[in-house]
């Protein structure tokens, strides 16, 4: 099946499986073909306007008096954090793919996050490994908006919406409350999962920068309508007050025949990220790589940010190019999709992760640092063979007990630094008693 799409991230949008099935504006009830109407608000009814996130669905059966109230048992998505998280640099090896038929939901496991379901702020964020498709059951996040990231398998995500077929170096963003199922089409997938709990993800404001660069609106792509007419058992796994909770639908949840609105799914290719950076001496903050934000309630400063690092050219002359060392506000986790990243020569990997908790210091490794110091800069450098991501967040990162205790967390990580020695070669002068 060869897949349409639709253009522009956040725009009212519209589709339809069947000629003339969306309604008139002037009568959004008298819905032709027998179907039903149904609102799903993503935002306060009252949210302005530039923030407003609903779509009307048109669909074969409603979702009223669907039962979910039976207790799913996946203890690894969802694990407990700890409020004794060290504040030291954790790393991990990438997940082995499941031996025995695993798929998305159960695959998925927790590695660090804070905040409140409840209360609607803070964030998730999750690793995935799976090995079979999902069949006849699909899942709802009443809790978050998700934003996926494949590191190894193609995707085809099924949702209420429509398709979206993503593979690694894309990403799928699923809003709160869109029910989904993910297949396989590869036979094994692995990757990483954020789950925003408050302000839905938008893009930045560009200020200095102009009208142009970084992602642009028109490179995110959402599903044309498509259903499904199918009266068979359906699992429904729920997420909800960071429980997980389950309930049997007699039909396919897939059977809204057309929609319009702008809560709705959407993938973006990372390596369409119009990437920025210095032609003078000095290294910008990574904000210049921010693709999505989700802000908070002080201007300027976000609950969570997803930053990609891609492909790109470094061109400044006489000045260290590497990242420099720092020490951040933000706690920062970072994945690495494809390739080799610049500050690290040997641990991260891709399908790895790591966590640099807040004000902890961290930047290039010691054989990345004695290469830079040695490069010419006068000659561009040419970063090719690479793609990593960072969710950054103001708050704390609570790291789960299943991560801080899994074989994949890599002892020692600090000791990449170890071999930063004193080049110091000022004298101090010691004046005579």
């Amino acid at each position: 099946m060869t897949l349409h799409y639709q253009a522009g991230f956040g725009s009212e949008l519209q589709s339809e499986a069947l000629p003339g099935a969306l309604p008139p504006h002037n009568s959004p009830q008298h819905v032709p073909y027998g179907l039903y109407a149904e609102q799903i608000s993503g935002t306060a009814f009252s949210a302005p306007r530039h923030q407003n996130r609903r779509s009307w669905l048109y669909r074969i059966r409603p979702v009223a008096g669907q039962v979910c109230d039976q207790p799913y048992e996946q203890p690894r998505f969802g694990a407990a954090l700890d409020i004794a998280t060290p504040p030291v640099p954790l790393r991990w090896y990438p997940p082995a793919l499941p031996a025995t038929p695993t798929d998305f939901v159960d695959g998925l496991f927790t590695i660090a996050g804070n905040g409140s379901a409840a209360l609607q702020h803070g964030f998730g964020i999750h690793m995935y490994a799976a090995s079979r498709s999902m069949h006849e059951r699909v899942f709802c996040n009443a809790d978050a908006e998700m934003l996926i990231v494949p590191q190894q398998g193609a995707l085809r995500v099924a949702t209420e919406l429509g398709l979206l077929d993503v593979e690694p170096q894309e990403i799928v963003v699923i809003p709160r409350g869109i029910r989904f199922a993910i297949a396989l089409t590869e036979g094994t997938a692995r990757g990483y999962v954020c789950e925003n709990l408050g302000a839905p993800f938008r893009l930045p404001d560009l200020g200095v920068i102009g009208a142009n660069g970084l992602a642009a609106a028109r490179d995110f792509y959402y599903p044309q309508a498509w259903f499904e007419d199918r009266a068979v058992p359906t699992q429904l796994i729920t997420r909800y007050l960071g429980r997980l909770w389950q309930g049997t639908l007699t039909h396919s949840p897939f059977d809204v025949v057309a929609w319009h609105g702008n809560h709705a799914p959407c993938k973006y290719d990372l390596r369409r990220f119009n990437t920025l950076g210095s032609v003078s001496f000095d290294h910008p903050d990574p904000s210049i790589f921010l693709v999505l934000q989700s802000p908070s309630e002080a201007p300027g400063v976000d609950d969570l940010d997803f930053v990609v690092f891609p492909p790109r050219v470094l061109v400044a002359q006489e000045t260290f190019r590497p990242p420099w060392f720092h020490r951040n506000i933000a706690s920062e986790f970072m994945g690495l999709i494809h390739g080799a990243y610049d500050a690290k020569t040997a641990g991260f990997v891709p399908g790895g992760a790591s966590l640099h908790p807040c004000m902890t210091g961290h930047g290039p490794d010691a054989a990345t640092v004695a290469r830079a110091l040695q490069a010419d800069t006068h000659t561009a450098d040419y970063l090719t063979d690479t793609m990593a991501f960072m969710f950054e967040t103001r708050l704390p990162m609570l790291v789960s007990h299943d991560a801080l205790a899994s074989p994949l967390r890599q002892q020692g990580y600090a000791d990449c630094w170890q071999g930063l020695e004193s080049r110091f070669t000022g004298q101090i002068r010691v004046d005579p008693c």
